[in-house]
């Protein structure tokens, strides 16, 4: 019997609430199931390593605190900007007033999400902290498939959809 193991690729359907309030910030259930690549990052920490060694049927269910999740909310993420390095088209308040997320791209070109946490006259306070940073998170997961990577995928470190990559 095939398990989740490094190297396989993994479909599941889940449901994430927080533990505390029942309330559920993510599910996939009863549409297409979540595939990735096991091994090479692709998903937080606590979740792979909690399904690893489930077969295909299998449900899990497990709590990750922060430090297998999104980690702890750190206070050097918070960044004062000043307003003129936002492009115009930005409506600042807006953004802060509706928690609308932005993104800036990192020194290697990498996406970051970020939000605006307060603004100050021409100074804006924004927050990389990723948006569950420091939550505790509650998973049901059921593992609909597995299967074995293909070289293509392992090479570029993530599982690719129907008819091949499309990066």
């Amino acid at each position: 019997m095939t398990t989740i193991e490094n190297d396989k690729v993994a479909y599941v359907t889940y449901t994430g609430t927080f533990p505390d309030t029942g309330e559920v910030f993510d599910s996939n259930v009863g549409g297409e199931p979540l595939q990735f690549l096991v091994g090479h990052g692709n998903m937080i920490q606590g979740f792979e390593q909690e399904m690893l060694g489930a077969s295909e049927g299998d449900t899990r269910e497990f709590t990750l605190t922060p430090d297998n999740a999104y980690g702890h909310h750190r206070d050097e993420a918070i960044q004062d900007v000043p307003r003129s390095q936002f492009p115009e088209e930005v409506d600042v308040e807006q953004a802060l007033q509706d928690e609308i997320p932005l993104a800036a791209y990192d020194e290697h070109g990498r996406p970051m999400q970020f939000k605006i946490s307060a603004i100050d006259g021409d100074i804006v306070k924004v927050d990389f902290n990723h948006p569950m940073a420091g939550k505790t998170l509650h998973f049901s997961v059921n593992v609909v498939s597995i299967r074995d990577a293909v070289p293509e995928e392992l090479e570029h470190g993530h599982a690719h959809g129907p008819g091949g990559h499309h990066h």
